[in-house]
């Protein structure tokens, strides 16, 4: 079995290195910061469903280094509010909105997506958590939070990046888990708990192929640059997160893990 190997911490910590900010533009094309499978493009093509505007007020679950929420916030003209539970991801997000000026409109805090949180009831026009579904175990509970926030009416937009669409080994979802803790579940238990939280389903979509793209260019950025991200990670940890992008590319190539987005809403009270 692998061990585990961080993704998260080091990369918040070097976020403003030029190997890692190369990489990132290697890897995504257009760059906002972001640390997961998506693109602009496929950001740019989800967030009008939200229906977002100046004055309203979004919520960003594993907002990360920040910059989506700030791509949002500006593309939008809503304000953000962005949670993570990794402390180097709040500090980076943080400091990038201070540094672009919008440390009014787009603010972040640390908290866990599974516990209550910090928010009143009807809080937030809109929820978005992308790429880390994944991550929550108690997913009923946390959709159950998510529609407690939210305003009658308005919407969640959340992508799972790991749906089981095929045969998959032991082996082969530990090395597709070996950043952190992750919940694998078959297509259905998705649209099953949605419903069971009480939310609509208003849209469904197969975003596999963004995965196996990202992840495939990723693979090649860091395989490009290694002596330089030797310096940062070391042998074990390059080698691990080498290992971890090439399972993800092999395993949503071949469609046998999917990524799915679900755009769901509130019902009207």
């Amino acid at each position: 079995m692998p061990q585990r190997v961080d993704l998260f911490d080091s990369t918040y910590g070097h976020f403003t290195d030029s190997v890692l900010d190369a990489i990132r533009k290697e890897t995504f094309g257009t760059d906002i910061g972001q640390n997961s499978w998506l693109t602009v493009d496929e950001y740019e093509r989800l967030l009008p469903l939200l229906e977002l505007s100046a004055g309203r007020h979004a919520l960003e679950v594993a907002s990360g280094s920040g910059g989506p929420a700030l791509f949002l916030a500006r593309a939008t003209g809503c304000r953000v509010t962005g949670i993570d539970a990794n402390e180097s991801g709040v500090a980076t997000a943080t400091k990038m909105a201070e540094g672009a000026g919008e440390g009014g409109r787009v603010r972040f805090q640390r908290a866990d997506a599974e516990s209550p949180l910090a928010f009143a009831d009807g809080t937030f026009d809109a929820l978005l958590c992308i790429d880390s579904m994944n991550h929550f175990p108690n997913r009923l509970e946390v959709l159950r939070e998510w529609r407690r926030v939210l305003r009658a009416g308005r919407r969640a937009l959340f992508t799972d990046p790991v749906v089981i669409t095929g045969p998959v080994t032991n082996d082969e979802l530990a090395l597709r888990s070996s950043i952190g803790l992750f919940l694998f579940v078959p297509k259905g238990v998705n649209e099953a708990l949605i419903a069971q939280a009480g939310f609509r389903l208003i849209r469904q979509e197969d975003v596999t192929a963004n995965a196996a793209l990202v992840s495939g260019r990723w693979h090649r950025a860091r395989q490009a640059r290694k002596d330089d991200l030797l310096r940062i990670e070391g042998e074990e940890r390059f080698e691990g997160l080498q290992r971890f992008f090439e399972a993800v590319h092999t395993l949503t190539s071949e469609k046998r893990l999917s990524r799915i987005a679900y755009v769901v809403e509130k019902p009207a009270d």
